[in-house]
């Protein structure tokens, strides 16, 4: 299994991962902050921390995406990719045929994401549209990082979802009472793992969705 930590300067840790793959995700990171200058995928604060920020961010969810039953993951509100490119970049060698499917919007940026996924030779589709008007959608992951709050993303995984098997996102200092709070209306089985960029975040994995109270005719 693939360590969250990779990127971390342990060299025992970083052996294992490819000298290949280290280096791709040092290129990735070149790439977003050159499109930077004309289009605005990321915090101009967060340029010169963006392996820190960034990059190691979306790798610890690599840990809850590295399992076998895991061959397809939806990234909502990609924007740059993150956490997206930088998990296929890390699957790529592990799994060739891991999928995986973004949802932006934005022209401009739908396009950058073509030219990563091109680059880096990821199994992947771009779609350019709202998650908002799509239906009967279908993924093994629901993905999303700084795109939508968790009651919003709860609300598109039941109304815009067939199935799905998990949902994985990023939670902020408030990320205790924000599930306690989601509690009071869904139904839900989670795992967490506190973030190892920020003392004050977490990732989470949720399964078992379910709305508590359903509307009674």
């Amino acid at each position: 299994m693939i360590d969250s930590g990779i990127l971390k300067k342990d060299k025992n840790v970083r052996n294992n991962v490819s000298r290949e793959t280290l280096n791709e995700l040092e290129e990735f990171s070149k790439l977003i902050i050159l499109k930077n200058k004309t289009l605005n995928l990321i915090s101009k604060s967060t340029e010169k921390s963006i392996k820190i920020r960034h990059i190691e961010d979306s790798a610890q969810t690599i840990d809850f995406i590295d399992k076998n039953d895991i061959k397809t993951c939806m990234d909502l509100g990609s924007g740059a990719g993150l956490p997206g490119i930088v998990l296929g970049i890390l699957m790529k060698p592990k799994k060739p045929l891991f999928k995986l499917i973004f949802y932006e919007k934005s022209y401009h940026k739908s396009v950058f994401l073509k030219e990563m996924t091109k680059k880096f030779n990821l199994n992947s589709e771009i779609r350019q549209k709202s998650i908002f008007e799509e239906k009967n959608l279908y993924t093994d992951v629901i993905i999303s990082r700084a795109f939508k709050p968790l009651p919003i993303i709860f609300q598109i995984a039941q109304n815009n979802f067939t199935n799905f098997k998990y949902i994985i996102l990023f939670l902020g200092k408030s990320g205790k009472k924000i599930l306690k709070d989601s509690l009071k209306l869904w139904k839900f089985d989670y795992e967490e793992k506190k973030s190892l960029t920020s003392n004050e975040s977490m990732i989470v994995k949720i399964s078992n969705l379910r709305k508590k109270y359903e509307n009674k005719k």
